[in-house]
């Protein structure tokens, strides 16, 4: 339960703790920064860490001149690119294997059926439009590995998704980041932004439950 209370206290008060981080590492909190994202979408057990409010939060630490958006950016789009190329391989080479086992703990079943099902309905461009949705970004470069689906073709939305998923919130907070009314109300935001990326699991979960009904 502390471990649970600790991680919320984190994701919700992320400018604090990256300021902290900052003051303590310096120029080592680009590395720290690359590695949670390149965790969160290279990782199939790392859907947890938080991204779209970690993005807009160094956007905004860009725009108070803590951090430097013209290094923040690129480094952060090749992390995210680099996740789901190494999410795909993992997929495609022992993929299968993972899932297969039941003592694959930390792959939940529901969570690829639903990537599997968004990615059905939308084909290659689930790699580009699965960077906005939580847990799914984490899966979809997994399971269109396990589909094998053409590598060029996945490099492409890969690339594309990378730099519309960073760009997108790093220059939002980086713009917005620093309003009073905004930095006044950060954790407000950062609340505001979790429930919008789940908003659209949440309205498919309700569609799926009218469905069965």
């Amino acid at each position: 339960m502390e471990l649970l209370s600790s991680f919320i206290d984190l994701v919700l008060h992320l400018d604090t703790h990256l300021q902290l981080l900052i003051q303590q590492y310096g120029t080592l909190v680009y590395a720290i920064l690359f590695l949670i994202i390149f965790s969160e979408t290279g990782l199939v057990i790392a859907p947890f860490l938080p991204g779209d409010s970690l993005l807009f939060v160094a956007g905004a630490l860009c725009g108070t001149g803590a951090l430097e958006i013209e290094l923040l950016a690129p480094l952060l789009m090749l992390a995210a690119f680099s996740g789901d190329n190494t999410n795909y391989w993992i997929g495609r080479l022992i993929g299968k294997r993972l899932v297969a086992r039941s003592s694959s703990r930390f792959l939940r079943h529901e969570h690829l059926e639903k990537t599997h099902a968004f990615y059905a309905r939308h084909g290659g461009k689930t790699v580009l439009f699965a960077r906005f949705l939580p847990i799914v970004r984490t899966f979809a470069p997994f399971v269109a590995g396990i589909g094998e689906m053409n590598y060029r073709h996945f490099l492409f939305f890969s690339a594309l998704g990378s730099v519309a998923w960073i760009g997108f919130f790093t220059v939002c907070g980086l713009i917005f980041g620093n309003i009073p009314a905004v930095k006044n109300n950060l954790t407000l935001i950062v609340f505001g932004i979790i429930f919008i990326s789940f908003l659209p699991a949440l309205i498919e979960f309700v569609r799926q439950r009218r469905r069965r009904t």
